[in-house]
């Protein structure tokens, strides 16, 4: 099953790599540099997965795009995954409250990337 996967990241380098991690794997790749730029695209996008930074300058930050994505019921078979520097205890509770399915701590190995996709999509398949 191919998974529509946006990437939300607003380092260039970063968003390769990850693009470069999925491409060996069945998805639909889009990416956007920001946390407004994620929630304006996914409601005509219906991602599968949200690979989502917590940590970007603008408007607001990936915690407030996770809290944004899970109020869209268009969006409710959508996973988020929060991608982070930040791996204290409160932070991982605040990831979580915000409505995230995982969070992922950086730096974060391609296998330990695609391992968490496929255990958050697998439980979804039966949703759609």
């Amino acid at each position: 099953m191919t998974l529509t996967t946006l990437i939300v990241e607003d380092h260039a380098d970063i968003r390769k790599l990850i693009r470069m991690t999925l491409e060996f794997e069945d998805h639909l790749i889009q990416e956007v540099g920001n946390a407004p730029d994620a929630v304006a695209a996914a409601p005509a996008l219906r991602p599968d997965v949200v690979l989502l930074d917590v940590m970007m300058p603008g408007e607001y930050d990936g915690l407030e795009a996770c809290r944004r994505l899970r109020a869209d019921p268009r969006l409710a078979h959508t996973r988020i995954i929060l991608l982070s520097a930040r791996g204290h205890s409160r932070d991982i509770e605040a990831g979580l409250a915000a409505g995230a399915d995982a969070y992922l701590l950086k730096p974060f190995s391609p296998l330990a990337l695609l391992e968490t996709i496929q255990r958050h999509t697998a439980t979804s398949e039966t949703l759609r």
